[in-house]
């Protein structure tokens, strides 16, 4: 199994924590390796302290399911075919925040954002998603 190296994930967590500040946000980051576990985690100075398991939590969903955690809030919803999947795997979070990490075609883990509005914590994940691209990018 290829995995995040802490190296990596630090640079992802760099990069989410800086676009956050741009944003004059205040965020919990959590990153997880290719077996879910948590491999570097940061709270910005007054973020909600509610948001820490969340973070986590999105990171780990993420992970799980190989797919964005919105994407997997479309398809729990009443009627839908993974309805109260969030009550599985010890809790999941099933709206945005939560992006899988790839490189070089092999999803290595997965970054989770919590703390403002689930489209900031997107765009806030997306930035991490985006610093392992340039790298990936850097080294081809």
């Amino acid at each position: 199994m290829t995995d995040i190296t802490l190296r990596q994930a630090e640079r992802v967590l760099t990069a989410a924590l800086a676009d956050a500040t741009n944003r004059g946000l205040k965020m919990n980051v959590a990153i997880v390796d290719a077996g879910g576990n948590l491999k570097v985690f940061a709270r910005q100075d007054g973020a909600w302290l509610g948001s820490i398991d969340i973070s986590i939590k999105k990171a780990r969903t993420a992970r799980f399911f190989d797919m964005p955690t919105g994407d997997i809030g479309s398809l729990s919803q009443p009627g839908g075919p993974l309805y109260n999947i969030e009550v599985s795997n010890g809790g999941l979070i099933t709206f945005p925040g939560g992006l899988p990490l790839t490189i070089d075609g092999a999803i290595v883990g997965a970054i989770g954002v919590s703390g403002s509005t689930v489209e900031d914590d997107h765009a806030v994940a997306s930035a991490g998603v985006n610093a392992v691209a340039l790298e990936t990018a850097a080294s081809a």
